[in-house]
Order: structure tokens, then sequence, then C-alpha cells
């Protein structure tokens, strides 16, 4: 039987007794009805899956026994990482999830000139939680034991300048140079995916990307929306050079 599997943000051992986050608690008493001495699995993100069982259970806490860490290789091979303009509500919940379980290996959320959404400190840093804890629970369904980082959201040119040196930079343009089928990334190089919000990238968003050396790639003649273009990216990579075998 497949056990379910918690991420708790604290260092685990083995013998130590951890407090579930409240969520995880409720999840697995109410509706899975799991109670004291039923198994579970914690990872929170090292790499490594722990077997727990419930040592004590409350109204609204459970206590967990932490068993062995067992090593969990499920990373991709191709470090994919995903610039995305920040989309509206369920659509960038949405990109989140499914870029963590096709394999990427981080996000970093952009605001460009067409942004349609605007946030202001305290509510991107509720909702820099609120992506984070998507990223979470996208790993707790796929088995990843290391949890991509998103990163807090900033301006185009700023995310730009913020990039290690190297790696393959692509944006998606049905006129691009590249052709997906005669890329060839350099072995270990990241690969950084650009892909704008729900208007698009503007001109000028577009010579930042040209200048910060990004070029366009061909997948496919249509026009791609913001919450299918990177995941179709990042599947037709992962299909190509990673582990979608």
């Amino acid at each position: 039987m497949r056990l379910t599997r918690v991420y708790v943000d604290q260092a685990l051992r083995a013998g130590a007794e951890v407090v579930l986050p409240e969520s995880a608690a409720a999840h697995l008493s109410r509706v899975l009805r799991l109670g004291v001495g039923d198994a579970c699995v914690l990872f929170n993100g090292d790499g490594h899956d722990y077997v727990a069982r419930i040592a004590a259970a409350g109204k609204r806490e459970l206590r967990v026994a932490v068993g062995e860490a067992s090593a969990v290789e499920r990373e991709s091979p191709l470090r994919l990482v995903l610039l995305q303009g920040v989309a509206r509500g369920e659509k960038m919940d949405l990109i989140l999830q499914k870029a963590t379980e096709l394999g990427v290996a981080a996000v970093y959320p952009l605001w460009s000139q067409r942004s349609e959404v605007k946030l202001d400190e305290a509510r991107a840093g509720k909702r820099l939680a609120h992506w984070r804890s998507v990223v979470a629970s996208a790993c707790e369904q796929s088995g990843r034991a290391r949890v991509p980082e998103v990163a807090a959201p900033l301006a185009l040119a700023a995310a730009l300048a913020a990039l290690p040196a190297g790696g393959l930079r692509l944006i998606l343009d049905p006129e691009g140079e590249l052709a997906y089928a005669t890329l060839s990334p350099q072995p270990d190089a990241a690969i950084y995916l650009a892909i704008g919000p729900e208007g698009g990238w503007s001109p000028l968003d577009r010579e930042q990307l040209r200048a910060a050396g990004f070029a366009g790639l061909r997948l496919g003649p249509r026009i791609l929306r913001t919450e299918t273009a990177g995941l179709a990216a990042i599947a037709a990579l992962q299909a190509k050079f990673g582990d979608l075998a």
C-alpha cells in the first residue's frame, strides 16, 4: 500500500518526534482517518523519505515518530529553470503544480510590461507563501524528495541580471531561430525557459531577453497560452534530453 507523503519544513532524523503542520494533520486524521500507530512518509526537501508513525493524536495536532531515512532518486538529470510571467490566480497554481510534476528545478516568477496581476508587498508575500505550498504539495503527490525553488517575484530586468552566467536561454517563438529538433544543450548546463504573462512579451521585454542571451525556440506553429506554453516546452525538453523516456 502506498503511504501518504507529507512535507515538513524542518530537520528530520530517525528517533525524533515532530508535530505535523495543521493542514497535513487534518488531512491524515479527518480525511484519511489515520490514528495512533498508522504510518506515513515525511520529507523535507533533503532528498530523503522518512517513514514515520503517528505517536499521538489530538483535536488539532498529530505528533509522529520519525524512522530511518531512505534516499530518493527522482530528480531529472536536466536542470530546467522556468522564468514565468505571473499569471492570474488558478493559472499560476496550475503552472507551478504541473511544472513541479514534470521535474522543473526552479521557478522564477516575473513582472513584465504586460503583467495583468498587480500585488503590493504584503499580498506578494502571501502569494509567494501560497506558491511554495503548491509546489510542496506537488512534490508530495509526485514522489519528489527535493522541492523546487520558487523565488520571490522580480521585475524582468532584475531577474535577468540575477541569473548565473551560462546555460541555454530560450523563449518560445513560432518564428524563432532555434529548431527543437536540432537543440543540443551542453551537459550539466542549465536550461532557462522564459514564458510571458497573459498579455505576452512587449517589444521592450523581448529586447531585454535578447540582450540577456535568450533565443527564440520554434516549438510548433501555434501560439500557446501562458499556462500551456511552459508546460509544453518542459515536457518536450524532458522527453528529448531529460528523463521522460
